[in-house]
């Protein structure tokens, strides 16, 4: 059976050579860019010495992931990146969503398509821009939301130095950049499902909000969980570029995530060894999440990215 397929496939490859040959490019971008940088893993089972290199630095196995998990700073890291995580799932997983479906529900093909024009934009900006508009925006020094709050007899807030409030400006900023870009995934989704489907439903006396609940949601059920276990694999990523720019010592206690703990302590301290075992461990927190997510869901949804 196995020499069978062996030969079907040998077959094959001499019939569709030239499609195959097409996928060499990529194969190679992702063994160059992908899978060589795999080599410096070994730097996190050494004591790393950027005079000796890689080879000549002695190991010393476990040492660097026994002072991961031992080291007091990385509890609160670890601590805010699963907070900032999950705060930008609950919040911000299911914005574009809801925003898809009402770009959905336009008829007038140029409001539509401007709106569109405009959440996409700031997707197109990067982090230090967003930054800046921000810091502008809630500045406690003029800024034009605490002027508001200043005319509505309310005391100005300090965002970006008050720890009870940054982690709001940091889901408030993402979603203002991404939640526009994010629905076009969705958008492309709807095309899946069958117009006949919504002109059936209205002959049935069906209303928008029933047309959305029982053909648009389970028609897109696949691609939102899709996006959702491929969400759950960067959970211990938490927006690092963001956090990098926006965040200062004052707000480390609840905005360092590891991320930015790797920044500051790998180029800091220059303990390159440390910050890679911290990056390895989330790696493998995110290889799991994502299995464990899909297992789940071929489970009980009988669905699953493989």
């Amino acid at each position: 059976m196995g020499r069978g397929n062996s030969r079907g496939l040998g077959r094959e490859l001499r019939r569709e050579w030239d499609l195959y040959m097409l996928l060499v490019p990529g194969i190679l971008c992702i063994l160059l860019f992908r899978y060589t940088p795999m080599y410096g893993i070994i730097i996190a089972f050494k004591d790393f010495n950027i005079f000796d290199g890689m080879a000549a630095s002695p190991w010393v196995g476990l040492k660097h992931f026994h002072k991961l998990f031992t080291y007091p700073d990385f509890l609160q890291v670890f601590k805010n990146t699963i907070i900032i995580s999950f705060m930008k799932i609950g919040f911000l997983f299911p914005l574009p969503i809801v925003v898809a479906i009402l770009l959905n529900e336009l008829k007038n093909m140029i409001f539509k398509r401007t709106i569109q024009t405009v959440i996409y934009l700031p997707h197109f900006l990067s982090w230090v821009i967003v930054s800046g508009l921000f810091i502008d925006i809630l500045s406690s020094n003029g800024g034009l939301v605490n002027k508001a709050l200043e005319a509505m007899g309310f005391t100005p807030i300090s965002f970006f130095m008050d720890n009870d409030v940054f982690r709001g400006v940091l889901v408030t900023s993402a979603g203002w950049k991404e939640t526009g870009w994010s629905t076009i995934v969705y958008l492309a989704a709807f095309s899946t499902i069958d117009p006949q489907l919504y002109e059936a439903a209205r002959m049935d006396g069906a209303g928008r909000l029933r047309q959305v609940w029982h053909i648009t949601l389970p028609g897109i059920a696949p691609t939102i969980l899709l996006m959702f276990i491929l969400r759950l694999g960067s959970i211990l990523e938490a927006g690092t570029e963001q956090i990098l720019v926006m965040y200062n010592p004052t707000v480390y206690k609840t905005a360092d995530v590891i991320g930015s703990y790797v920044y500051r302590m790998g180029l800091g301290n220059q303990d390159y060894s440390f910050t890679t075992a911290v990056g390895l461990f989330e790696s493998a927190i995110a290889f799991v999440l994502v299995i464990s997510g899909n297992a789940l869901a071929r489970k009980y949804l009988d669905r699953g990215i493989w």
